[in-house]
């Protein structure tokens, strides 16, 4: 035991206690376009009380732009937190890993990617999820769910439960990078992609994420109570379809000439 949390250490993990799980399934999630991935992973992790067990030290991966003045006092240094939580099934199952990272590592994503997967790997994980953002045109009036996998049975498998496959497509930052190193280190990968617009692309999307945790749900076996988020998913639609309206206005008000001015620029 000690040997183990030596080589933890070295690898700049901070291993708190190391759960006995039963084949867990990892779910990862950051911060993305929507919001997607990290409001319906923290849901879950919520409603099923998760556990904290580890976390991966910031201090290789993140720089910090300043200090943060609360009350006229000068703060100590605060990195983005990483950190895993485990949740044991209390039936037969397979049980849960849950990453959850504050912020998307801005530089070496692939060497923060594997030791996510070191610690997940250890535990006897063999499948991973990860979630993120379809871009759409416009806001869908009930957002559907992209799937991708590591191969074509879980495809199969999830287009059975509703999934809309879209063949060739790329998902960026590190919600889509960890599936590729999953992948190169022998695991199954799954991402459930949310349809949100691309016009608000920084602003929450319940609507996609309560979509997305419906069908993770679904193929995970496991039962939640969903109506908190789904109040807030009704509460956003309203909401998004005022912000899209204003984005519009606001490009057109931006980068059109009206016909009467094109006309005197056309004498001039």
């Amino acid at each position: 035991m000690t040997t183990r949390k030596k080589n933890w250490a070295k690898l700049g993990i901070h291993i708190f206690s190391e759960p006995e799980l039963n084949q867990p399934v990892l779910l990862a999630a950051w911060p993305g376009v929507g919001n997607i991935a990290l409001r319906a992973v923290s849901y879950l992790k919520e409603k099923l009380g998760a556990e904290l067990f580890g976390e991966i030290d910031p201090r290789p991966f993140f720089e910090l732009p300043g200090v943060l003045i609360e009350n006229n006092i000068i703060q100590t240094p605060r990195f983005p937190e990483s950190k895993f939580y485990f949740w044991r099934r209390p039936q037969p199952g397979r049980d849960l890993i849950i990453f959850i990272g504050e912020t998307q590592p801005p530089h070496s994503t692939y060497e923060f990617g594997n030791r996510v997967i070191d610690v997940a790997q250890y535990l006897g994980c063999d499948q991973i999820y990860t979630m993120a953002a379809a871009l759409l045109a416009q806001l869908p009036e009930n957002p559907r769910v992209w799937a991708t996998a590591s191969d074509a049975e879980l495809v199969a498998e999830l287009k059975a439960k509703g999934a809309v496959l879209q063949w060739d497509f790329f998902v960026a930052g590190m919600n889509g990078l960890l599936l590729s190193i999953a992948r190169e280190r022998g695991m199954q990968g799954i991402c459930l992609l949310g349809e949100t617009p691309k016009l608000i692309p920084q602003v929450d999307n319940p609507m996609a994420s309560l979509a997305v945790l419906k069908l993770l749900l679904q193929s995970l076996n496991i039962e939640i109570d969903t109506k908190d988020m789904e109040v807030l998913a009704e509460q956003a639609r309203g909401e998004l379809s005022r912000l899209i309206m204003e984005t519009q206005k606001k490009f057109i008000d931006d980068y059109t000439i009206p016909l009467w001015e094109r006309d005197e620029e056309g004498k001039s």
